[in-house]
């Protein structure tokens, strides 16, 4: 039996709503990655020029000309630091079911207003973390640890700053008397991490280390059965001061 051809130039041509449906439903356009992937980033950057522009008593400033990972070369302006210590303080004993949180209220004059904080202080040339952390934690409120152990560790802000934060959980406490350097006036108050975690609902804690150092801390040891946190609304950037 004779196979029936078809020429190509006989077949009607879809519709151009056709075609486009057609395109749509395509591998490329409903899945991206099909057609191209992104290319993963390694190495390490090098710095061509480094140029110190300001000498202050806690940080410096350097210019600096880089080639980083990509091929990228830009002048970046960096602010240079020995990094800090947080100590997250919690009192365990008074009531186990909703332990105490150290916090410090002082005034910031880049925030301009008072915030509430977890002690912390910037290490020292040659300074180990524990050490500095007792000092810290002598200095600002005058208590003492028994335990220590490393709670978290991040960059403050890696786009301009080599500053790092590093939280130590200290436990096993007993009060002192505190020991401020003289331009420090610090209030110090022991809080329940219930009454924290409704302040930091509310906004009344802006700080940025409190902010992960007592959240963490929350997401390590449990929730707290008996807390009543309220829905998140508007933050009030000024009742820390209050």
């Amino acid at each position: 039996m004779a196979r029936k051809t078809t020429k190509l130039s006989s077949l009607p041509r879809p519709s151009a709503a056709s075609r486009r449906k057609a395109a749509s439903l395509s591998p490329e356009k409903s899945n991206p990655s099909a057609s191209s992937k992104t290319r993963k980033l390694t190495g390490q950057g090098r710095t061509l020029t480094s140029r110190t522009v300001f000498n202050g008593r806690t940080f410096w400033v350097t210019k600096d000309e880089a080639i980083e990972p990509g091929g990228v070369q830009a002048t970046r302006e960096v602010i240079r630091h020995n990094g800090s210590v947080v100590v997250l303080a919690v009192d365990r004993q008074t009531n186990p079911k909703d332990p105490g949180i150290l916090l410090i209220r002082q005034y910031r004059h880049a925030a301009g207003k008072f915030l509430l904080e977890l002690p912390a202080g910037r290490i020292e040339p040659g300074e180990k973390l524990i050490p500095a952390g007792k000092r810290e934690l002598i200095e600002e409120t005058g208590y003492r640890a028994r335990r220590w152990s490393r709670h978290a560790n991040y960059y403050a802000s890696p786009g301009f700053l080599t500053e790092t934060m590093t939280i130590l959980l200290a436990e096993g406490l007993t009060p002192g008397k505190a020991e401020p350097e003289e331009d420090e006036k610090i209030e110090v108050r022991m809080t329940p991490l219930s009454k924290v975690i409704r302040m930091i609902h509310a906004g009344k804690i802006e700080d940025g280390k409190t902010l992960i150092g007592v959240l963490l801390f929350l997401s390590l040891h449990g929730s707290l059965h008996s807390a009543k946190f309220p829905a998140r609304g508007k933050a009030s950037g000024s009742s820390a001061s209050r």
